[in-house]
């Protein structure tokens, strides 16, 4: 292929017109003429592209022109594909929203932070409910700080018509490192309540209730032996 009308990106072959350019390859770089950079590809059945046009003197590769935007077509897939997607989960309360509602709201709110995206959390008064906004901000506020671990928070609570709105990003850096010092401590917790039962049992091996009756079975059989010991020098 000499020439992708579809695309003038890129100069090629006869397209670039400049004295010499730098052709780059597997074996390093080389500048060079281009009529004999040009000579090289027709040899090669390959096209001269030009890759880097403001470089002096400009840089080139010897590649088929159609197999050249193939691959860039995949390069800008691939990243595109890696970016990750942003999107805006929306919570909504009310000005008196009750204690299980708001606990359901904050689990769900965690999970989209986790997944990395960013919450709208927002206080919808409805008539004459505006008179509580004080009580929606304040509502918001303890929102956003029961969130700190897993967010941030990107625009503080803001009155938009019958809406009271707060914007909080996800913090996974910051989620990353307190989930381990929990889990460390929950280890702990969990190695000292093994080590509580642990004692306890052992406490209870040695009570009254278990141990008393080992105890007077021992004593009962030393005063066995004392009495037939006794016997056996009346007999003698």
């Amino acid at each position: 292929m000499k020439n992708d009308k579809k695309t003038n990106q890129y100069r090629v072959n006869e397209q670039i017109r400049v004295r010499e350019v730098r052709v780059v390859g597997d074996g390093g770089s080389t500048v060079m003429p281009t009529r004999q950079a040009l000579e090289m590809a027709r040899q090669q059945g390959v096209d001269l592209v030009e890759i880097s046009p403001n470089a002096q003197p400009p840089v080139c590769r010897f590649i088929d022109y159609s197999k050249f935007l193939y691959q860039q077509k995949k390069r800008a897939k691939e990243m595109k594909a890696r970016q990750v997607k942003v999107e805006v989960k929306e919570i909504r309360f009310g000005p008196q929203t009750g204690e299980n509602d708001y606990a359901f709201k904050l689990k769900h709110a965690k999970e989209f932070l986790l997944d990395g995206n960013k919450v709208r959390a927002y206080v919808f008064f409805r008539g004459r409910s505006i008179l509580f906004k004080e009580q929606g901000e304040v509502l918001l506020l303890r929102f956003a700080n029961d969130l700190e671990e897993y967010g941030k928070v990107e625009q503080l609570p803001q009155l938009e018509g019958k809406k009271m709105a707060i914007f909080i990003a996800p913090k996974k850096a910051g989620v990353a490192k307190k989930s381990q010092q929990k889990m460390d401590r929950e280890r702990r917790e969990a190695e000292a309540k093994e080590a509580a039962k642990q004692a306890k049992a052992n406490e209870e091996a040695e009570t009254p209730a278990n141990g008393g009756l080992l105890a007077n079975a021992k004593i009962s059989e030393e005063a066995l032996k004392k009495l037939t010991e006794q016997k056996d020098e009346q007999g003698a």
